[in-house]
């Protein structure tokens, strides 16, 4: 999906990680992130985010929760949306600050006092429970917590096994429970996507969802509350920011734009932000019929991937399509073409497409010194972002 924009734009990622592969330092099934041009583009989100009057919330489950990386954006975007509470403990032990906790994925209720102690902007609830467990736990810690009122998605526009959230025709009711509340405080409106990257052009539009957000702003308003934000999750990255802006969204959540890794980076390879990683695996066997198999581990099933470049001989291969149901022990390749050159056992394969690294067993190697033509291997972590020591490849 991303292998053109990576070989276009970052060629030098291609030939670090080929070279790493080939040395022994990295094994197959292993993302290699560049850590220079996800702190570049976070400084480009940042930027593009303070022209507009916009806020940032950074999330990082696409690559792996890693501390490098968190500490590499958090330059630049300091305060982090989790999507679950393992990802919002990771954030905090790299020393991120919290931003928005409970969004996708809402806070047990013996997690909360801990994670509001963090002082988050705010905490996002999908229902009264929720809300009511917050205040709780907010009051037990002396303490008034800002709440972010999930609204349930448009028919239509939500994803499966993300479900949740307040009807639009119930907010008002909604809100006059949690305005009897001690401690808690409604700030804000979210719920997820509000954008989407158009499946033609990859360019960021609106969902339906957006517009029913909008709408819960202006219940709220009607109902006294004042100066509420509105966080529009979904795609963005600089290209999407004028769009929120317009669209009176007060903050945004960039993830893949912050590895050049959303739909219009795959469709523009001149998008500014610069893609930050290749998957490397190598050729395991060879079937019968001349199809090589790639290790795997790390093939997500929404990847979108396309094709594999074996760099020893500059081969291009297509990817076969694999079902979701089965486990990603290998992953097939098109036969080479008679003349086309040998595929051997042990070939580097480098690959690039959407992935979200905490749900793959793969390996994370961070390299930086890329911008400055001096590449170095900084660390090697697991898919959670835990540091290997001593990986045995």
């Amino acid at each position: 999906m991303f292998l053109d924009t990576v070989l276009t734009r970052n060629p030098a990622l291609v030939e670090t990680a080929t070279a790493l592969h080939v040395s022994g330092a990295i094994g197959p099934d292993t993302y290699v992130v560049d850590a220079d041009a996800v702190e570049a583009n976070a400084a480009l989100l940042a930027a593009g985010a303070e022209r507009l009057g916009l806020s940032l919330w950074f999330v990082v489950k696409q690559f792996g929760r890693n501390p490098a990386l968190i500490r590499a954006v958090a330059r630049h975007i300091p305060r982090f949306a989790a999507i679950d509470p393992s990802e919002a403990r990771a954030l905090h032990a790299a020393g991120a600050r919290a931003g928005n906790l409970g969004h996708l994925v809402q806070i047990p209720r013996r997690a909360l006092p801990g994670m509001l102690a963090w002082r988050p902007e705010a905490v996002t609830v999908f229902d009264l429970a929720n809300a009511r467990a917050v205040s709780d736990a907010a009051g037990g810690l002396g303490l008034v917590q800002d709440v972010f009122v999930r609204i349930e998605a448009a028919p239509g526009s939500g994803h499966p096994g993300q479900e949740g959230g307040v009807p639009l025709e119930a907010l008002d009711g909604f809100a006059a429970a949690v305005e009897r509340l001690p401690s808690v405080r409604i700030a804000g409106v979210t719920a997820f996507p509000c954008v989407l990257c158009a499946p033609d052009t990859g360019r960021p539009v609106p969902t339906a969802t957006f517009e029913l957000v909008r709408e819960a702003r202006e219940v709220l308003t009607a109902r006294g509350h004042r100066g509420l934000g509105l966080s529009a999750p979904g795609a963005t990255s600089v290209a999407a920011l004028p769009l929120l802006a317009r669209l009176g969204a007060t903050h945004g959540e960039p993830g893949h734009s912050l590895t050049g890794t959303t739909p219009l980076h795959a469709a523009d390879p001149h998008q500014p932000e610069r893609p930050a990683y290749v998957y490397v695996t190598e050729v395991a066997h060879t079937l019968a019929d001349g199809r090589p198999a790639l290790f795997g581990g790390g093939f997500y099933a929404r990847s979108g991937v396309r094709s594999a470049l074996l760099p020893r001989t500059g081969l291009r291969l297509r990817v076969g399509d694999a079902s979701a149901e089965n486990i990603d022990y290998y992953r097939l390749l098109d036969p080479p073409g008679t003349g086309s050159g040998e595929v051997r056992a042990g070939d580097t394969a480098v690959l690039a497409f959407r992935t979200q690294i905490f749900v793959t067993r793969s390996t994370v190697a961070v390299v930086a010194g890329l911008t400055g033509g001096k590449p170095r291997l900084t660390g090697l972590y697991d898919a959670r972002g835990r540091a290997l020591e001593g990986a045995a490849l």
